[in-house]
């Protein structure tokens, strides 16, 4: 599993910031914060968590079960009761149905392959509600191809340090993510490290539009800017909002 050596440590560097971008882009698109509410690839829970504080009904679900620890983890911290399933969003055929389906963080664009995003879309139009909402977020080709080429970000404190590098991928429109994690051990006096290669592939706009409409969903709209803006040539990630 992607994050499963380094799950609690990817937690905490994260920036913080984003999920409250990531909950004001749910909220200003679902108005009934009492419908069920399935958060797919909800990861450490920090979304799901404030959208529980929000009111709304949520269930996180994740592949990994060492995120779904940390998301049970944050969800008890905040004294918040959220379901949680573990499993694949290429097979959802053990859950029910859900008035709105979230899938945030790029996660779509850690499908292998074009069939993989075909297949999760027609899973998530099977268990929405004929009214219902499906909200994503996916890296646009202006990132993989002209941002993350050659890109580098490092990071120190005390006790840990994170290195992270970009290359283009073998394949169009893809990505591939060197991510190192150095922390200090006590007892040996020494840094562990911890590393692990990510690979992202997005895909043209009128992929999705297309792959959407062959799932199901009829009324399909693309923002940039978690929704608070239009999408231009140099946007990074889309934002999308699906009905059936």
């Amino acid at each position: 599993m992607i994050y499963q050596t380094f799950a609690q440590l990817y937690d905490e560097l994260f920036d913080s910031d984003l999920y409250l971008d990531w909950r004001n882009f749910v909220t200003g698109q679902v108005m009934q914060s009492t419908a069920p509410l399935l958060e797919l690839a909800c990861g450490a829970g920090r979304l799901a968590v404030l959208l529980r504080q929000a009111g709304y009904d949520v269930t996180g679900f994740d592949l990994s079960d060492e995120m779904l620890s940390l998301a049970d983890q944050h969800a008890r911290e905040a004294r918040v009761s959220l379901p949680l399933i573990q499993g694949n969003m290429l097979d959802l055929s053990d859950i029910g149905t859900y008035h709105t389906v979230t899938c945030f963080a790029d996660s779509l664009c850690y499908l292998p392959d074009e069939q993989s995003l075909s297949t999760t879309f027609e899973q998530v139009a099977h268990h929405l509600d004929d009214d219902g909402q499906f909200l994503f977020d996916v890296i646009s080709p202006y990132q993989t191809d002209v941002v993350y080429p050659g890109y580098m970000y490092n990071y120190h404190d005390e006790k840990r340090a994170f290195m992270w590098s970009s290359d283009a991928g073998d394949e169009p429109h893809s990505v591939d993510h060197d991510l190192t994690f150095f922390t200090y051990n006590e007892v040996k006096d020494a840094y562990d490290e911890v590393a692990e290669l990510h690979h992202e592939r997005t895909y043209e706009m009128a992929t999705y539009q297309t792959l959407l409409r062959q799932a199901g969903f009829k009324n399909v709209q693309v923002t940039a800017d978690f929704g608070r803006s239009s999408v231009k040539d140099d946007t990074t990630r889309w934002f999308w909002t699906c009905s059936k």
